[in-house]
């Protein structure tokens, strides 16, 4: 069944491998962009850009580009380079305003990108703790939301390499690398797998199809 999927972050390397396998599919898709000049490069892979800046948006703003939407799915990050700051404005609280305006929207299936290690507790001064905090405290105010069939995939280290098709996805897989080829198609499989929702998963390379992993931790 073809469906409607809104992705924050639209020109991130992992959103821009899922753009392509959800348009080959059949399915609609919306990228949210910040930078007009980003939109050529979606309309390449098969995506319709959106320009909003997630930082800056309001909640009613982001609910609008959500309305009629099946699905939603949080791909934004601040990325390397970027200060503490821009962690807690886009990892956390840009995270957080998607899930409120999914939830406003009525879009229940949400996805969300997150990361190994995301804990809203974690301590340390630098750079890489700040983000992980931003991505605990934001994966915690999704697991709060009633309105939402959440599922977050939290990948290990990710690559360029090319994918493998072949992965571990588990609550708890021990750290590891994973080519965000593969981040990109569990993602398109857990669209497909609303018995995922409720579902915090660790995700690296491994052994086990994709389909395959994802039936299993659906518990089929």
């Amino acid at each position: 069944m073809s469906m409607r999927i809104v992705i924050a972050g639209g020109h991130g390397r992992v959103a821009r491998r899922l753009e392509r396998l959800l348009a080959a599919s059949g399915h609609e898709v919306a990228g949210i962009v910040r930078k007009l000049e980003q939109a050529g490069d979606l309309r390449e892979v098969g995506a319709e850009p959106v320009l909003l800046d997630m930082e800056s948006a309001s909640l009613e703003m982001v609910a609008a580009v959500l309305q009629g939407a099946d699905a939603a799915v949080f791909a934004a990050g601040a990325g390397p380079g970027s200060g503490a700051a821009r962690k807690e404005t886009v990892d956390r609280d840009a995270a957080i305003l998607f899930a409120d305006a999914a939830e406003r929207a009525g879009v229940r299936r949400h996805l969300v990108v997150s990361s190994m290690g995301a804990d809203p507790e974690h301590r340390g001064d630098e750079v890489f703790d700040a983000y992980l905090r931003a991505k605990g405290a934001a994966d915690a105010h999704v697991r709060g939301k009633d309105g939402l069939d959440w599922t977050i995939l939290r990948p290990g280290m990710l690559t360029d390499d090319a994918g493998t098709g072949l992965v571990r996805l588990e609550a708890s897989t021990g750290r590891g690398p994973v080519p965000r080829d593969d981040v990109a198609a569990v993602l398109a499989e857990l669209l497909e797998a609303p018995s995922t929702a409720g579902l915090t998963l660790e995700l690296v390379s491994g052994r086990t199809p994709i389909p395959v992993a994802v039936r299993a931790a659906a518990g089929g």
